[in-house]
């Protein structure tokens, strides 16, 4: 299996899975217990990894967000709740849904493994989310910790995709347009003005993907025949359980 076979079928598992953690059942509880509704505990959450910034900083390592709507969540949790401890409490969650669903998972120490080997290979340069997330300490125990570093390498990858769309001409509220236009109003921007996309737009965005699968490349591309097998078998085992 070469690079771009492997790229190519783990990135959308990863992707898939790294943020089932995000509006868990769990979750949600948790941040209703610190004072946030489910979009704030997201965004301070997901954000507090980058500190106690301004929500024009946030809205940048976002991207795909109305910077207005991430400025009034942002502004109004971090208000109830320091950012910080709520990127911690957010982490915290991420790793229980480790451990109470995947005890089970046959060859969790190789898939930890292999995912902890791309990560340590990753060079967080440019990419805001990736580089807060990835300087939190990982779990001990093994189920919470193949969670973590999954929900890690997710944002290894969307941060690299957000470098790689801008590298290419491709405004972000455009690329998410032209992936998902039925989740515009999700994302704060207004459902009855949307953007129109260009061939040149259209274009753009699959030299995007080709770019992103460049800055990623030579993290995954430590791995060797086994661990990329046992990475591959493991995510797969993982998608089970966790849509089931």
């Amino acid at each position: 299996m070469d690079d771009d076979e492997l790229l190519a079928r783990a990135c959308p598992l990863v992707g898939d899975l790294g943020w089932r953690f995000y509006f868990a059942p769990a979750t949600l509880e948790r941040g209703r217990e610190l004072g946030l509704d489910g979009s704030q505990f997201y965004f301070l959450g997901r954000g507090g990894v980058l500190g106690d910034v301004d929500a024009r900083v946030v809205a940048s390592a976002f991207g795909y967000f109305d910077p207005a709507h991430v400025a009034r969540t942002w502004d109004a949790a971090r208000a109830v709740v320091a950012p910080r401890d709520a990127a911690r409490a957010y982490l915290a969650c991420c790793q229980e849904l480790g451990r109470e669903r995947l005890g089970q998972l046959h060859g969790l120490e190789a898939l930890c493994a292999a995912l902890e080997a791309v990560n340590d290979a990753a060079d967080p340069a440019g990419l805001a989310l990736y580089a807060g997330i990835s300087a939190e300490p990982l779990a001990d125990d093994l189920p919470a910790r193949a969670m973590q570093l999954v929900a890690v390498l997710r944002e290894l990858r969307g941060s690299a995709h957000l470098v790689a769309l801008v590298s290419s001409g491709v405004a972000p509220k455009v690329a998410h347009f032209l992936t998902r236009p039925d989740a515009m109003a999700m994302f704060g921007w207004d459902p009855d003005n949307p953007p129109t996309p260009t061939d040149a737009d259209r274009a753009g965005l699959a030299e995007a993907e080709r770019r992103t699968d460049l800055i990623v490349r030579p993290a995954y591309a430590v791995l060797d025949g086994p661990e990329r097998s046992a990475l591959l078998a493991g995510l797969h085992e993982m998608r089970e359980i966790l849509t089931h």
